[in-house]
This record gives structure tokens, sequence and C-alpha cells, in this order.
């Protein structure tokens, strides 16, 4: 019997029943089965011929390695571990009526036939279970590998990375980029039920300074109706949803969402956009405040309280004195009376709009503004 004659045999039987096969043996990965299935083949009579060698695991531990090598190639040519057991089986099945076809016409006895059908498949399940280790540990690899370097995007984007550099670590992790990026905050515990509502591409990055216990996703192309129903998500889940950014400016999504994550204010940054731009610079804010409130300074706290009150909802609601009072929940009356106060104290300056915008602006955002008259 001419082993490299049954290892065609195998090869061209598995080419025509396993489709993942039909075009892989036409190049160098082609060269490599071949030589695998002769190996295992040898192995197997190797085996065989020396049923009472003291360390069989000598002799297997060629095709052994060959079939773990085999199943890492596997995984780097794309095909499924699937295939490639499909392939053992296919093997198995005509080495099997090859090898009987040599045992009978040499005149071996039943229970002979019987113990080598046993090893044939006992072998093969061997290196299946070779192969199966060495597909799983390439793709684990190759996919630890291919993480790492979509999160050197995510880093260098928010490094502020020059734009050739970004652009060759998106190349080089073969992710291609989207028009736009938008920031998601999601909390560990939550990240991956997330990250199942995004398109494929999202990028994410774990471990980084300004993210207590929280995982940053940057969701390609999500506008509109995909912005709403990611946020109807990612809202019961404790997450931040940034504003879509042309993807090499999405830096500038991350730290709104980070700064609406730190105020605390909801899982839509573009919700709170009034309430962002108040917050943007507190000092300024606390001056602004102290400045055009300074008519109220020498009034008693509680005094200088309920015309801060009042003078914020008549500016608010545009001097309408109803719902001025109706906000309040005071009557009409007093809400004439305290504004005939306020007028003795700004005078014409409550007709000036440059007046106006400054108490509009320091009264106009409730969080965080409270606090006495003049600080």
């Amino acid at each position: 019997m001419q082993l490299p004659q049954v290892a065609d045999d195998i090869v061209e039987t598995i080419v025509a029943e396993v489709p993942s096969y039909e075009n892989a043996f036409v190049d160098q990965m082609g060269e490599v089965i071949r030589n695998a299935v002769q190996l295992a083949l040898r192995t197997f009579l190797s085996l065989v011929s020396h049923r009472r060698d003291p360390d069989p695991d000598r002799l297997l531990r060629p095709a052994i390695d060959g079939a773990y090598q085999l199943g890492r190639g596997e995984a780097r040519s794309g095909r499924t571990i699937d295939a490639l057991l499909a392939a053992y089986r296919i093997g198995a099945r005509v080495a099997w009526r090859q090898l009987s076809g040599h045992a009978v016409a040499h005149d071996s006895g039943a229970p002979m036939l019987a113990e080598f059908a046993e090893r044939v498949f006992a072998y093969i399940d061997q290196l299946s279970a070779a192969s199966a280790a060495g597909h799983a540990d390439e793709s684990a690899s190759t996919g630890r590998a291919r993480h790492r370097l979509l999160e050197r995007i995510v880093r260098a984007l928010l490094e502020g990375e020059p734009e050739p550099a970004v652009v060759r670590h998106a190349e080089r992790a073969e992710w291609t980029p989207p028009e736009t990026l938008t920031a998601v905050i999601a909390p560990d515990a939550h990240a991956g039920t997330v990250l199942q509502s995004l398109p494929a591409g999202t990028l994410q990055a774990a471990e980084l300074p300004d993210l207590d216990e929280a995982v940053l996703l940057f969701a390609p192309d999500v506008h509109r109706w995909a912005r709403s129903a990611l946020l109807r998500v990612a809202e019961p889940l404790g997450c931040v949803v940034g504003p879509g950014r042309p993807w090499l400016d999405a830096r500038s999504s991350y730290l709104r969402a980070l700064r609406v994550r730190q105020l605390g204010l909801g899982a839509d940054t573009e919700a709170h956009l009034p309430a962002l731009v108040l917050t943007a610079d507190p000092l300024a804010l606390a001056d602004l405040r102290a400045q055009a409130l300074e008519p109220l300074a020498g009034l008693r706290p509680a005094s200088a309280a309920k015309l801060t009150e009042t003078l914020r909802a008549w500016l608010l609601h545009q001097g309408r004195r109803d719902e001025v009072a109706e906000a309040l929940f005071v009557h009409p009356q007093t809400v004439r009376y305290r504004m005939t106060q306020l007028r003795d104290l700004y005078g014409d300056r409550l007709e000036d709009p440059e007046t106006v915008l400054a108490l509009t602006i320091a009264l106009g955002h409730e969080d965080g503004l409270g606090g006495p008259v003049g600080g």
C-alpha cells in the first residue's frame, strides 16, 4: 500500500465533499495539508506496528503537534473548525476503507479488524481534539491582537494624535473609518449588553483614567432613529450617549459624555446643552451671578431669596404675571408687589437688554446656582 496514494485519495474526497476546501489545495496551504495527511497516516501505521511500545506518546507526538499547527493554520485562513473536523471524518472513512482492504487482503482475522477500526477512530479523535485546540488558541490570540489594535485607535483619538498616525492605526487594524463616531460611556456590568445594540465596527476601551468602572464605546454612524434606539437601551442601564462627531473628532464626543456623566445629568448629552453651557465655567458663572444680583446684596437673606425667585420666574415667563404667580404658587398681586420692589432696586436696568441677558444667564438654570445672594 502506497501512503502518498492514500493521502491523495483522502485529499480528493475532502475537496469533493467539503465546500470550504474547494480552493484550499491550490496554494502553499494545500501542500501543508497534504503533508499533514501523510504524517498522520505514517504515525498511525507506526502506532499499529508498535502496539507494545512502552512510550506510545513518543510515536504520537509528531502527529498531534502537526494537527495542532494545522488547526492554527485553518484559523489564520479564516475557515471554521467545523470544516476541519468534517475533513477528519472524511479522512478517517477513506483511510479505513483502504487500510481495512489491505488488511483483509492479508487474511487478517475479524478480531484484528475490530481492534484496527477502534484504533483508527480513536486516533482521529485525538487529532481532531489537537486541531480544535490549535484553532481555538489561534482564534483567541488573533482576537486579542486585533482588540489591542482597535483599542489603540481609541487611545490615539483621545490623545489627539495627528491624523496620519490615527489613519495608520485604523489601516493596521483593518478597520474602515465611518463618517461619525458617537461616544457611549457604559458601566462595566452593562457594556456587553449595550455593545450588542451597536453597529459592527464599534470601538471600545476600558480602564481609561477618567472612567471609574466604566467602558468607552465609540459607535459608528449612529444618527436619528438609530440614536433614539440606542438611547432606549442606554438610559435604563445608566449609560451616557454623546453627540455624533466626525470620526477624527471623536474625542469631543467623549469629553461631552464624560462631563454629563460627572454632572449626573442623564443619558442624552444633547438634552442638557443649556446646563452644559451654564456650568462650563463655574467661577465665571458665580461672578456673573454676584454682579447681576448686586442690587439685592443689602437685603435680609429671606427677602433677597424671595425677590431672586420672583425675578427668575419673571425672566423665564417673560413677564406674564399670571404664569409667574402660578410657577411661584403665590397670588398675582404678590408678584406685582415684588416686581415693584425689584424695579425700585434695579431702576431702568430691568429694561436694558444687556442686564436682562445677564440676569437670565445667572438665574436661568436652577441646578447648582443656589446659595446666598452676592456669592
